[in-house]
């Protein structure tokens, strides 16, 4: 325990040549000369001390790839050398880590939110327990978006669309040429009598054959 007697509502308190031992979860209290002896405010919330440059510095790859295209599914591994440790994933440019995990194998994998996945991201792990040892964050890496995935789902659209179109004009010139090539047939009787008709006024004669005349054949319609 550390005490400090200040004239103003500041104190600092310095830890000079830090050691993994003092690794640990601190807090701090204050205390007014006037107060009865012994009177302390409320703790503080506590603040966690990680001691770094102690464990081998982890690395940072992306699966399956770096590059990955909109609604692709894609997962950070953050690989240290030591096992039963608590790994962090950073966003570059955010104090607060986006995701823990504590892992008895000497990696974790973070999955990340689609719509989130391009950024530039780091990792780093720590003891689990105090006093806490922390090591270097890793290379940062670059998840960036391929682009492809949004130009391939327009282009399939527009080969769908195209191939249903084309499949609607076949279906139209099929129904058009089966319609013309229906014979217009009229009536057989009207036909055969039209046609006797006009055998008769070529051969001079109106009207229908009498009994002198013997036998007609109907013309073939």
């Amino acid at each position: 325990m550390l005490f400090r007697v200040v004239s103003t509502d500041l104190a600092e308190v310095f830890l000079e040549e830090v050691t993994p031992a003092q690794g640990g979860s601190y807090q701090c209290s204050y205390q007014n000369p006037g107060w009865v002896l012994g009177v302390w405010s409320h703790p503080s919330d506590a603040l966690e001390l990680l001691v770094t440059d102690e464990l081998p510095r982890p690395s940072l790859v992306a699966l399956p790839g770096p590059v990955v295209a909109p609604g692709d599914n894609v997962s950070l591994r953050c690989t240290g050398r030591l096992r039963d440790m608590r790994f962090a994933l950073y966003r570059v440019g955010e104090a607060v880590p986006l995701q823990y995990h504590n892992s008895e194998r000497p990696w974790a994998d973070f999955p990340l939110p689609r719509a989130s996945a391009p950024g530039t991201y780091s990792c780093y792990y720590h003891t689990p327990n105090a006093p806490y040892v922390l090591s270097q964050r890793s290379e940062p890496l670059v998840i960036s978006w391929d682009g492809s995935g949004s130009w391939d789902y327009t282009l399939g659209n527009l080969i769908r669309l195209g191939l249903a179109g084309l499949v609607l004009v076949s279906l139209t010139t099929l129904l058009v040429l089966d319609w013309r090539s229906r014979p217009r047939r009229l009536d057989l009787d009207t036909c055969c009598v039209r046609r006797l008709l006009r055998r008769r006024e070529a051969a001079g004669s109106v009207g229908w054959p009498g009994p002198s005349s013997g036998p007609t054949a109907l013309p073939s319609c």
